[in-house]
């Protein structure tokens, strides 16, 4: 008998979305728009919003819906503290109430996703869930580093890390199908402890660790660009062709973040800073996010999300947006590089309103099914 989930999900996916909008507003602030703000210090919020906020939420989330659906736990709605955890800290911080307890509470969340991944491994030891794992454990050192009072800079390394590893981690599990050689996955192994040594070191060398990491991205990028079954999915139809090109696009600017990382170095702040980091978040963060969107959503709210053919405007319109933004960022043209933002917030934007449709559409042909 399939068990059925607990309540929170649908609210959980709908504060994660209304966090993003959070984040996306005070990214255009953070980027120059002088437009109205909650409170002094919401642009500075753009970072912790995004990840702890939108981002660690909804994958926690994931990772709760597919805990309990495998029904490798007993009480599977004690896993809901962590992103119910993470949820509540992001509104503390949109509303500029509380911060230390923010803070509090997303690293809360990330300890919970950290048991989560370490059960997941422990059940399934493998490569790829030991990845995972590691990635959830960057994303809670990095909170920690966040309560200590460490630079936002430093934490956002690990937080990197923490989506890096996570997504990596997945794709070399869906790799199995490809019966990868000893030599393929070592590569990939290689690229992963680089990435790795690189974060550690931006703890006490911040620039050599930084271009490090660089060089781990760099590698990280070509692999999957390489090796993973995106390649092979570029020619077919629908929605495995719109996939295979949001990965395949996000990967690029997966190898593209490394380049600007090892150029720019140990920059805190600024358009190096800008570059890289919107590179690794917006181009390589965002693709996977628009490419599972169609398989995550479905499986979080229990229902169906069809493929448009619309599907491809955010794409486009994300990717064409960040170059402008890049161009700004090595140019010194902060017109450009606000336009560029601003289109990127676009593109997310237009995400959301297409995923709405294509749900509306879902629900209307499962009802049209029922009759």
């Amino acid at each position: 008998m399939r068990r059925t989930l607990p309540l929170p999900t649908a609210p959980l996916l709908l504060l994660a979305l209304l966090l993003l909008l959070a984040g996306i507003w005070a990214g255009l602030l953070r980027i120059g728009w002088r437009w109205p703000a909650l409170h002094p210090t919401m642009a500075a919020s753009h970072g912790p919003l995004m990840i702890g906020g939108f981002l660690g939420t909804l994958i926690a989330l994931e990772r709760v819906v597919a805990l309990a659906r495998l029904q490798l736990v007993r009480r599977p709605a004690v896993l809901y503290l962590g992103p119910v955890a993470t949820a509540v800290g992001g509104l503390l911080l949109l509303v500029g109430r509380g911060s230390v307890a923010s803070v509090v509470l997303v690293a809360l969340g990330s300890a919970v996703l950290v048991v989560m991944m370490l059960v997941l491994y422990m059940l399934h030891p493998a490569s790829h869930s030991l990845i995972m794992a590691a990635g959830a454990v960057a994303w809670l050192l990095g909170n920690l580093l966040w309560l200590g009072g460490r630079p936002v800079a430093e934490a956002t390394t690990w937080w990197g890390a923490f989506l890096v590893l996570t997504i990596g981690g997945e794709r070399l599990e869906l790799s199995q199908v490809l019966r990868l050689d000893r030599r393929t996955r070592g590569l990939f192994l290689g690229a992963t402890g680089c990435y790795l040594l690189g974060t550690v070191l931006a703890f006490w060398q911040y620039d050599v660790g930084v271009r490090v990491a660089g060089l781990g991205m760099l590698a990280f990028g070509l692999w999957l660009l390489a090796y993973d079954v995106a390649g092979r999915r570029l020619h077919s139809e629908g929605q495995v062709r719109f996939t295979a090109w949001a990965l395949f696009l996000g990967y690029a600017w997966l190898a593209v973040a490394g380049v600007l990382a090892l150029v720019w170095g140990g920059v805190s702040a600024g358009p190096g800073y800008d570059a890289w980091l919107h590179a690794l978040l917006l181009g390589f963060v965002f693709s996977m996010i628009f490419a599972h969107a169609p398989i995550v959503f479905p499986a979080v709210l229990s229902r169906p999300l069809p493929f448009s053919p619309r599907f491809y405007s955010h794409l486009a319109v994300l990717h064409l947006a960040l170059v402008l933004r890049i161009i700004g960022d090595v140019g010194n043209m902060p017109v450009l590089r606000r336009w560029g933002g601003l289109l990127n917030a676009a593109a997310l934007l237009l995400f959301l309103l297409n995923t709405m449709v294509s749900v509306h559409r879902g629900n209307r042909q499962k009802e049209a099914a029922v009759l």
